[in-house]
């Protein structure tokens, strides 16, 4: 069995699409995803399993839609993998509420920058399948442009990233 994390996309945000994570752990438990939990009120969930990522995003993206009648990206990481995007944080120094991580599901081109619209002060660093950017003023003044490419992703502070890691490596 192998920890994952999973990080719906769009969860109790806005009033948009409500889900209790009580809900959210249950679905979790009713398509065979083992010692399941949950961290905050937006769509963060640990558990174990043996099967491949690809599989369990696909498993719980139907089982959201058919409980909710929405569709709901997920994007997964592995223990080790969000671990990995923890240490990499190319912003050390920053204050963590104001480094995001986007997270999505595919490698992260190498030309990404290029794609890009910063007018103010953020710092934009590519990953491998993630995108770190630091807010210095703050994630809801930013005017960020962010490419089409990465739509699909959902993003995280650095905070609730490492935690969640602790989370995942404690099993």
């Amino acid at each position: 069995m192998n920890s994952h994390i999973a990080f719906l996309r769009g969860i109790n945000v806005g009033g948009n699409t409500m889900i209790s994570m009580k809900d959210l752990a249950a679905i979790c438990a009713d398509i065979g995803f083992e010692n399941v939990r949950t961290y905050l009120n937006s769509g963060n969930v640990i558990f174990q399993s043996a099967l491949p990522e690809a599989v369990l995003q696909k498993e719980l993206e139907k089982a959201l839609s058919e409980k909710t009648g929405k569709a709901i990206g997920v994007v997964l990481r592995g223990a080790g993998d969000l671990e990995r995007v923890v240490k990499g944080n190319p912003f050390p120094d920053a204050v963590p509420s104001q480094v995001g991580v986007l997270l999505v599901t595919e490698p992260v081109v190498k030309n990404i920058l290029e794609e890009f619209v910063i007018p103010d002060r953020e710092k934009v660093v590519p990953g491998n399948r993630e995108v770190y950017v630091h807010y210095p003023d703050g994630i809801g003044r930013s005017t960020l442009k962010w490419p089409p490419s990465l739509r699909g992703g959902t993003m995280r502070n650095i905070n609730t990233l490492t935690k969640l890691a602790g989370l995942a490596a404690e099993g």
